[in-house]
């Protein structure tokens, strides 16, 4: 019963009663491992996003910019196709 999903469901009428069912709760509880790393990832990103407003937050109290000049000109680049590594590299 190693199949693929694909080859699982094509052959699920050829299964016995036993292998419906071990199969059933195998996928069961993947899908809750998968739910449990779902939630957790979502909690941690939660987290860091709280943390950066807090940052920016404390920046803009203390009256700096949101946005440094380097923000904006990687931006730029990012929104031109240009990445970091197509940039020339200063000469010595």
């Amino acid at each position: 019963m190693d199949d693929t999903p694909f080859e699982r469901l094509i052959n699920v009428q050829s299964y016995s009663d036993e292998e419906l069912r071990e199969l059933a709760d195998r996928l069961s509880a993947e899908e809750r491992d998968i739910s449990k790393r779902r939630r957790l990832l979502h909690g941690e990103i939660d987290i860091l996003r709280a943390e950066i407003v807090r940052r920016l937050r404390e920046k803009h109290s203390a009256g700096a910019g949101l946005v440094d000049n380097g923000d904006v000109a990687a931006l730029t680049d990012i929104l031109s196709g240009k990445t970091r590594r197509e940039q020339p590299k200063p000469k010595m």
